[in-house]
């Protein structure tokens, strides 16, 4: 690893952490509504950070990333209008720009925490069904954590404000494809900054769990 790659990732895990740190203190803060207001920015970010450590940008890459970005389009667009996979509700103000009642931050979303999660789950299992499955499970365990503080961040909320056993069963369905797909291109992700992308959001979620 040459110089300008260690100072890259070093760059890259700094601003992460620069990220997720203020953001908690700003969200516990008196000016929580204007650090919510910048969500998008935030996931902005993160989504390029992540982008920029790639390795060896191709084809393959691009279609990685709008397989589970249109996979998530399409199915928040079946929920948000039909109530189908995950379950009825609706988006909130703070995700940005929408297309058909869904942010199209929550589409980058999905490519992103693919991306991120497959490195991890590949730390466990090198059989492409199993690392995918396990990929899916983490993303799903993630969503169960993010539910929690989503109405409360205006992120989205559901009908009668329960969240539905359809919507865990929906993610873990769609992250599966998304896993399967995204692994079988073989993306080659940073996986020190998909480690610390991962345990930030885990870090910055669990901190609401309980406040």
């Amino acid at each position: 690893m040459n110089v300008f790659s260690k100072d890259k990732i070093a760059i890259s895990i700094g601003l992460l952490w620069l990220f997720t740190i203020s953001g908690i203190l700003g969200v516990l803060s008196q000016y929580q509504n204007w650090f919510l207001s910048l969500t998008p920015l935030n996931l902005l970010l993160t989504a390029l950070i992540v982008l920029w450590n790639i390795e060896n940008w191709s084809l393959k890459t691009v279609l990685a990333f709008f397989i589970p970005f249109t996979l998530g389009f399409v199915s928040e667009v079946l929920g948000v209008n039909y109530g189908l996979i995950f379950g009825s509700y609706t988006y909130g103000s703070n995700l940005g720009f929408k297309v058909f009642g869904v942010p199209l931050l929550i589409c980058m979303n999905w490519a992103i925490l693919t991306f991120i999660t497959a490195d991890v789950a590949k730390q466990f299992t090198k059989n492409i069904w199993l690392s995918a499955l396990t990929g899916a499970a983490l993303m799903t365990i993630l969503d169960l954590a993010i539910e929690v503080s989503a109405p409360r961040f205006d992120f989205w909320e559901f009908e009668g404000k329960v969240v539905p056993v359809q919507n865990y069963i929906g993610w873990l369905i769609i992250a599966f494809l998304s896993h399967f797909a995204c692994q079988r291109l073989n993306v080659l992700t940073n996986k020190v900054i998909s480690w610390q992308a991962f345990i930030s959001i885990v870090v910055f979620f669990t901190v609401f769990l309980f406040t």
